[in-house]
């Protein structure tokens, strides 16, 4: 009987960027299909570099692989359909005159044409709850609307693993939930970098905490929030008045 691979492994991962700063010490991390897992750690603990490497923007020592591709020139468009990358500022991903056109670029990009193209477009809208603002132009949408759209843009794409960078960063409560409703709605593996330790909790059964370039704590996400040492070693901490009840 065949071997589902893991839909994300990465072993022995190492980077150092050119001006000499070592930002990875050898990462091993296994994601298995349909987990949803929070990314931890404090400013310049590695975490933006890690997620760099799972489409090939950054190259390092070690491997990484995703649903058994390994990470490597010859596989970076297939890679980079596969691993969709929410980015944390909505103008890095919407730039065309209409919301439609946005969520349309990718996928047409990779070959998608026709009905096919109108039907995924129309699908990854509806996912986000955005379908009715599909002729608008993105910059008359509030902050919240943008965050989702960039979601669909991705999510048009059909990745396998879904990677958003503080997605919760600058949204207002409202914004924040109806997002966070979005998210947990979606059957995706999905790895979530984030200093919002609540929406950790909210979101992601598992966590990592990455500081100084490695992995220092894996484990059920409830756990580690709840080890006030460790947060504090790795300058962490829950919301003044947070319980975890």
């Amino acid at each position: 009987m065949a071997v589902t691979p893991p839909a994300l492994l990465v072993e022995r991962l190492a980077y150092a960027y050119p001006d000499g700063h070592q930002a990875l010490y050898g990462i091993n991390l296994r994601v298995e299909p349909g987990e949803r897992v929070a990314v931890l750690g404090p400013n310049g603990a590695g975490k933006t570099t890690l997620v760099l490497h799972l489409n090939g923007i950054l190259t390092g020592q070690g491997t990484v692989e995703v649903a058994g591709l390994p990470v490597a020139k010859p596989h970076l468009k297939e890679i980079r359909r596969r691993v969709g990358i929410v980015f944390q500022d909505p103008d890095d991903q919407l730039f065309m005159p209409t919301v439609r056109d946005d969520v349309a670029f990718g996928p047409a990009n990779f070959g998608l044409r026709g009905t096919d193209l109108d039907a995924r477009v129309t699908r990854a809208l509806d996912d986000v709850g955005m379908a009715e603002h599909a002729d608008r132009s993105p910059m008359h949408l509030s902050g919240g609307q943008r965050r989702r759209v960039a979601l669909a843009t991705v999510l048009a794409c059909d990745p396998e693993i879904l990677v958003l960078d503080e997605p919760s960063a600058n949204l207002e409560p409202r914004a924040r939930r109806e997002l966070a409703e979005v998210l947990l709605g979606l059957d995706r593996t999905t790895l979530m970098v984030t200093h919002d330790l609540p929406y950790a909790l909210q979101l992601c059964p598992r966590s990592v905490l990455i500081d100084d370039g490695v992995i220092v704590a894996d484990g059920p996400t409830r756990e580690l929030l709840a080890d006030e040492a460790l947060l504090a070693a790795h300058r962490l901490e829950l919301p003044f008045g947070f319980r975890l009840g």
